[in-house]
Order: structure tokens, then sequence, then C-alpha cells
């Protein structure tokens, strides 16, 4: 399943490609800052969309725990992230990200101002669509300056 698709590294680095030149020309347009604010507002909405469509492939068509977790190597795929498990059990997953390949590239590319918008904010989104149970928590993030991203998702009964 997660194997045969496209890596999400590969994939966001597509995509950034694209928005670049889209937030470029919206931002001279209509400023920085309703830019930005339009573009986040997409990702949230595709982030929440794709979720959503991924849980549809949880067992019996439902999303859980384990299948969420068994997603997670389309985001580690082609050494994107370097993850330092913390924690699992029936209702909690947690780890810390040391090494996030997904920053490096936005800088790579010029647009690490965009880091956070691109990636970082899909994850709560992510989990709103993927099933509305699933909550993260996140104080900190490499793409935000920490020398660490730290993860800690429950699942609320």
């Amino acid at each position: 399943m997660a194997e045969e698709r496209l890596g999400i590294l590969q994939q966001r680095r597509i995509e950034a490609a694209f928005a670049k030149g889209i937030y470029e020309e919206m931002k001279a347009e209509i400023g920085e800052e309703h830019a930005k604010a339009i573009l986040t507002r997409a990702v949230v909405k595709l982030a929440k969309a794709t979720a959503a469509e991924m849980a549809k492939d949880g067992p019996g068509g439902q999303p859980s725990l384990d299948h969420f977790i068994a997603l997670q190597s389309l985001w580690t795929k082609d050494d994107a992230l370097r993850i330092d498990p913390v924690a699992r059990d029936a209702t909690h997953y947690a780890f810390n990200v040391t090494r996030c390949r997904y920053a490096e590239m936005y800088k790579e590319m010029g647009i690490a101002e965009l880091g956070a918008v691109l990636s970082c904010n899909r994850d709560g989104a992510f989990c709103e669509g993927y099933d509305p149970a699933l909550k993260l928590e996140r104080t900190q993030t490499i793409m935000g300056g920490a020398t660490h991203c730290d993860f800690r998702y429950r699942v609320e009964k």
C-alpha cells in the first residue's frame, strides 16, 4: 500500500515548485500576508481531503491508529525524516523528528519561509481529515528553528 505511492518528500518538492510560482504572483498582487493566508487555507483543505481518502484504506474502510502509523512510511520514505520513537500504546503515538529533509528542501528551493505553510500546518489538518478523534500536540518544529519536532498524537474517546 504505502510502499507503492510516491514518497511525500518528492510530492512536496513538486508541489512546492508550483506553489512558489503562484505564491510569488499572489504576493506581488495582494501582499505577502494575504497571499500566505490564502496558501495556508488551500493547503489545509488539501490535507484534510487527502487524509479522508487515506482513511478509507484503513481496516474495514475505517481509520485506526495502527493504519495511521503505517502511513508514516510515506513521510519517511527517501530518508525524509529521522525519527526517535517516544511512546506508543492503543491510544497514543509519540515521536521526535531529529532531521527534517522537508525543511532542508524548502531552504534549498529558496522558500524556507513557506515551509511551515506547505508542510507543518498540514499535520494537524491531516488528523482532522483522517479521524476527528485523532489529535496532534506539537510544541516545536525544526522548520520553526527548534532542534527537533515533537509529535504527540492521541485518540480521544
